[in-house]
């Protein structure tokens, strides 16, 4: 049985602890609401970030669920032309982890581009024809073909790139860049999410809270998801007959009976919880404005593509994380489902394209006229690649499996060598031959670019010390002007 004294006794401590030192958190928390100098430290980040200087202030991660086809669209092999239909060599394929859907075949047919590559830019890069308007940015892009990982499913691969694992649970790179180095905002928030998805929802993946969680951080850290239907931000205007000042004594009223709760039980969440009301006052405002597009010009809205007005889609997405990174975001995620091609593969990977490749561009262009590219690091990827072979039937297969052993992504901006490719494959686009970036690679030259050591970027945990990179992880200087 407990002791109801020494319980008291504890909670005395605590509140001591936190609420009466000249610098405890509820007076932090309370003067940060009053816009005082005694700001708390979270929203500024750690002492002693960054640790190195910033190449990039601000991160979108353009993700496209679902896995798109390394083979098809970044990494041209002639050889699997001559090759079209046969099986794929044993001393190609070794022992390599693939899905239940596929890791049972008896024949491996190799399945080729299913369109031609161009040359791209001054660089010459090679690049599917369906990637035209990723083409025209190659001068400024630098393409990875030798990512890889261990995952071979959709929910573990994206997990592992978010969070440093394929278990959920852990803090998503959004939610660590946000503690380690604070806002540069007070209007909106430091991490946003928003999703789309390709119209005819053929992929099916899910997008799943994790992706953008905190983890075991403080819940402030977390992502901010922008809804693409209804509201952007749900229950964000002040109901009727509601005043802005009426609202605005309201929660400075809600502030200070939660400094004084967080003074006395020293919750981290109670802190969370005074941060967003605060956050929420302040974006009654700025979201309005954020999508007020009636100021961008015809040749902006033109480039982004006809979908750019529609919400909810790729294109207005891209458009409204341009308009996030001008007003201080730090980390933008962009998640689109369409990649999965499964058994459509001739038909939905060029109409993936046409959805998704011109905006993207277009986000590269527009920063790049903007004078923001130099200083904003832009990463396209997914969590894996599609098998060299054809899935189904082998005399006629109509698309490709996961494939997780080699694949491709693009960067720019933020301190990345424009103009080139990094790593290679072999004539079946299946092993590694040079350069491998492991995921955990692309987590520690991310945030070395954002001027952090990976390995010095921790937080304590159920006793012990956890980073995002896990124990993993090599900065990948080939791909850094």
């Amino acid at each position: 049985m407990t002791n109801p004294f020494l319980e008291n006794m504890a909670r005395v401590t605590r509140r001591q602890l936190f609420g009466t030192t000249s610098s405890g958190i509820g007076l932090a928390a309370l003067a940060s609401i009053a816009g005082s100098s005694f700001a708390s430290a979270a929203d500024r980040g750690l002492p002693g970030m960054p640790h190195i200087p910033a190449k990039a202030k601000r991160v979108v991660v353009m993700w496209q669920g679902g896995g798109p086809s390394h083979v098809d669209l970044f990494d041209e092999k002639p050889v699997m032309r001559q090759m079209a239909g046969k099986d794929i060599p044993d001393s190609i394929r070794g022992t390599t982890r693939l899905s239940t859907m596929s890791s049972g075949y008896g024949k491996w047919p190799c399945q080729p581009a299913i369109k031609p590559f161009r040359r791209y830019g001054q660089a010459g890069i090679s690049l599917s024809e369906m990637l035209s308007n990723v083409g025209s940015i190659a001068d400024d892009i630098c393409v990875v073909r030798s990512m890889h990982t261990e995952a071979v499913n959709h929910a573990p691969g994206v997990t592992l790139f978010m969070t440093g694992s394929q278990v959920p649970g852990r803090p998503s790179m959004g939610g660590w860049l946000s503690y380690g180095l604070g806002n540069d905002t007070d209007n909106l928030p430091t991490f946003v999410v928003m999703t789309s998805s390709d119209k005819a929802r053929t992929c099916g993946q899910l997008f799943f809270d994790y992706y953008w969680g905190s983890g075991f951080l403080p819940s402030r850290f977390q992502g901010v998801r922008f809804r693409n239907t209804g509201d952007l931000v749900p229950y964000l205007m002040n109901p009727a007959g509601v005043s802005a000042e009426s609202r605005r004594a309201m929660l400075d009223d809600l502030a200070a009976m939660n400094a004084a709760h967080l003074a006395d039980y020293g919750d981290p969440e109670i802190d969370t919880r005074i941060a967003q009301y605060e956050m929420a006052y302040r974006m009654q405002s700025s979201v309005p404005d954020l999508v007020d597009f009636s100021g961008e010009t015809k040749s902006t809205l033109d480039r982004y593509g006809v979908d750019v007005l529609e919400k909810g889609t790729y294109a207005n997405n891209c458009l409204i994380a341009r308009r996030l990174l001008e007003r201080g975001v730090r980390f933008v995620q962009l998640m689109h489902a369409g990649w999965d091609q499964h058994s459509n593969l001739f038909t939905q990977l060029e109409q993936q394209c046409l959805d998704t490749e011109g905006p993207s561009a277009a986000l590269v262009k527009d920063l790049k006229e903007r004078g923001m590219l130099d200083d904003t690091l832009i990463v396209w990827g997914g969590e894996f690649g599609r098998t060299p072979f054809g899935q189904g039937d082998p005399e006629n297969p109509k698309g490709r499996d996961h494939f997780g052993k080699a694949y491709s992504w693009w960067m720019a901006g933020g301190g990345i060598k424009p103009g080139t490719v990094y790593g290679e494959t072999d004539d079946f686009a299946w092993n590694i031959t040079s350069n491998p970036v492991h995921v955990h690679d692309m987590q520690a030259t991310m945030l070395h670019l954002c001027g952090i050591d990976h390995t010095q970027l921790t937080y304590r945990y159920q006793g012990r010390q956890y980073r995002l990179t896990d124990v993993h992880g090599e900065v990948v200087q080939g791909i850094l002007a």
